[in-house]
């Protein structure tokens, strides 16, 4: 009579167990780099429309503010100073620099800074989050990576 085998093996055990940690160690850095990534476009989502306001409230030859309600002879360009992702600060030369608040540590506290040319009216974008959280597109430049 044969004996039937009645679980794994220590060996299968341990396999299973090394092959999980391969796995984790590889993922766990990769879903830490794509949550910055996203932390970094919700925050450029929440300060690019204050480019608009800023273009919207020069053109009407007010002074642009992020106040809501503005005070009289300026405009709200749209944008709240301080969101879920961003603390954003305006200074009256054309510079928009929104500081990433509760992200993941390699973009929490880092900057994106749009500035305006007074000549041309077009905007630059910069931050000093490292270039692989931005992404390829050169939508902005960042730190090397």
């Amino acid at each position: 009579m044969k004996k039937v085998q009645q679980g794994f093996t220590l060996i299968e055990l341990m396999i299973v167990v090394a092959i999980i940690g391969i796995l984790a160690a590889v993922a766990i850095p990769s879903y830490q780099d794509y949550t910055a990534k996203s932390k970094w476009a919700a925050a450029l989502a929440e300060v690019a429309p204050g480019k608009t306001g800023f273009d919207l409230a020069l053109n009407e030859g007010l002074t642009p503010t992020l106040t809501n309600p503005p005070p009289d002879g300026s405009a709200y360009i749209g944008v709240q100073a301080s969101n879920a992702n961003t603390t954003i600060a305006l200074a009256t030369s054309g510079t928009l620099t929104a500081t990433i608040v509760n992200g993941p540590s390699t973009v929490a506290t880092r900057t994106i800074t749009l500035t305006r040319n007074a000549t041309t009216g077009a905007w630059t974008c910069a931050s000093t989050a490292l270039q692989r959280h931005i992404g390829p597109v050169a939508v902005c430049t960042g730190a090397a990576s």
